[in-house]
């Protein structure tokens, strides 16, 4: 009679082993279909946007899943085809000048582009070096991202010493976060990419490179832009 606590107690243990198994194998393949399907059906809602007789159901007779994600690629190249040439960066450089002389629009718009060209332009050098900072106080550390320079007006506030404006994701969800100036020597460069640093916020903290290099500042200077 005493061994059947123990039986029932293993039975119970390998049940739940199996089944947080299952999950972590079905989780992730559930929300990425989830993710997939929801991009392919906001896409698609977007041929909505078509007259009448050009959508694929008038056309056709029915939908075409997927149609709408191929739509939005090809209007995303040909838009960025025109304005790479001249005449696309002018039309381009005439409609800024227009939204930026509305009201409301002004301070919206110009913060959404210059916020888009930080994080996807090529040649901006922001939010490309993971770091870690003292925050929110000295002795405790996490994870942050150079979101870059600091202007001259904010710089002559500060003391002397050279500071560094970094953002501060918060976890598991990094689109919230916080920016703060840190003093360059408190600032330490992570030997990490961004998207591995970015899953080890994501995930808590579970996931992280095998090696991780640690160094300081300034032996190693971050690329930081410099106010003209």
């Amino acid at each position: 009679m005493a061994s059947e606590p123990v039986e029932s107690g293993g039975i119970a243990k390998a049940l739940r082993k199996y089944l947080i198994t299952g999950v972590l194998v079905w989780l992730p393949i559930v929300v990425t279909l989830w993710v997939v399907t929801y991009i392919i059906s906001a896409s698609d809602q977007l041929l909505n946007l078509l007259p009448m007789r050009w959508q694929p159901r008038y056309l056709l007779g029915f939908n075409i899943p997927g149609l709408g994600v191929i739509i939005t690629v090809l209007a995303l190249f040909v838009t960025g085809l025109f304005g790479a040439n001249m005449i696309g960066k002018r039309l381009i450089g005439f409609w800024d000048q227009l939204l930026g002389r509305i009201p409301v629009v002004k301070s919206i718009y110009s913060s959404v582009k210059k916020v888009s060209e930080s994080l996807l332009s090529d040649n901006s050098r922001s939010f490309k070096t993971p770091v870690l900072v003292p925050f929110p106080q000295p002795g405790i550390w996490t994870i942050a991202f150079v979101s870059g320079h600091i202007s001259d007006a904010i710089r002559r506030s500060l003391d002397d010493e050279e500071y560094v404006s970094v953002y501060v994701p918060t976890t598991p969800n990094p689109t919230g976060g916080y920016y703060v100036m840190v003093k360059k020597s408190d600032i330490r460069e992570l030997d990490m990419s961004v998207d591995d640093a970015l899953k080890y916020v994501i995930s808590l903290g579970m996931v992280l490179p095998d090696e991780l290099g640690v160094k300081t500042l300034p032996e190693h200077n971050i690329p930081i832009e410099k106010t003209q």
